[in-house]
């Protein structure tokens, strides 16, 4: 018997599949864990000792130290954050995705921003959303999943990566996935009809290889992913465009909200940051305010 490193692919009430260059195996954790309030989740690298060689049955024995740690859906160890906008049906989410961005850079987590069913965008306003993003320094994709355009470039941008994709459901995030597998992965999920959003059909957090040390965490929840772990005193430095004004402000600790002389105001009234951006960054401030308002 012999003790092997692993990485945790998929967890299905509390047994855990662990990927390891020996193949895979069913694993359970050590009841300390437990005691230590602690317990293994979908991203995780373990060491486990194999009990059971024939029936590939082991135990997990350590959770080596998390680089990122998502609480809810709860995934460790994400590398880069894919975010799937869809042109039209349902319309592209900006707030979303600037929170988005915003918990990727509080978790120094790569980003990349990926607009989908650009076929469906007549009056191409998706080109608008590429350059204010491109400017910001993110990279943007533009795909149509369904005829296979921009996938491969998406494939070359996933590489070395664990790779978690988020947006609002109906976005094409499973027609995506699927294209990249060539094959299907996920469930598709149909927009409906009635209100144009998405019916969630993902269920199981769960690590799909692409290649070699190449993951796609198919992660449910994601669209609506909980941005309370940010410190509303920190969200300014997640916007990236913020960073350099910040320490011009007169006073430390500027909300850049009610102030008079915040620098950031100032380059919002000059057009050096978007106005657009400004206003959502404000908005996410107000929800973290409130909601540190009812922790306690």
């Amino acid at each position: 018997m012999e003790h092997i490193e692993g990485h945790i692919i998929k967890n299905v009430s509390n047994q855990y599949i662990v990927k390891t260059e020996q193949g895979e195996y069913q694993t359970i954790a050590r009841g300390r864990f437990k005691q230590q309030e602690i317990s293994p989740v979908v991203g995780d690298i373990v060491k486990i000792f194999v009990e059971d060689e024939k029936n590939r049955k082991a135990v997990i024995e350590e959770i080596k130290t998390r680089k990122v740690l998502f609480k809810r859906p709860k995934v460790a160890n994400i590398t880069q954050m894919v975010f799937v906008l869809s042109s039209q049906k349902p319309k592209p989410d900006l707030l979303l995705l600037d929170k988005q961005l915003a918990l990727a850079e509080f978790f120094h987590i790569k980003s990349l921003i990926v607009l989908n069913k650009i076929d469906l965008d007549k009056k191409q306003d998706f080109k608008m959303i590429k350059q204010i993003y491109q400017k910001l320094g993110y990279e943007v994709l533009e795909t149509q999943a369904n005829e296979n355009i921009g996938v491969l470039e998406l494939k070359n941008q996933l590489k070395g990566n664990i790779n978690a994709f988020s947006g609002n459901s109906g976005v094409g995030k499973s027609t995506l996935i699927n294209a990249i597998f060539e094959k299907p992965i996920t469930e598709e999920g149909e927009v409906s009809q009635k209100n144009q959003r998405g019916k969630n059909t993902t269920t199981a957090i769960q690590l799909y290889e692409i290649d070699k040390d190449t993951y796609i965490a198919d992660t449910p929840g994601f669209s609506t992913f909980d941005i309370s772990e940010i410190p509303k005193e920190e969200l300014d430095k997640c916007f990236v465009e913020f960073k350099p004004y910040i320490q011009n402000c007169e006073f430390v600790g500027c909300t850049h909200i009610k102030e008079e002389q915040c620098e950031i105001k100032k380059e919002v009234e000059k057009g050096e940051i978007s106005q657009d951006r400004y206003l959502r960054f404000c908005k996410i401030y107000e929800e973290l305010k409130e909601k540190e308002k009812h922790k306690w």
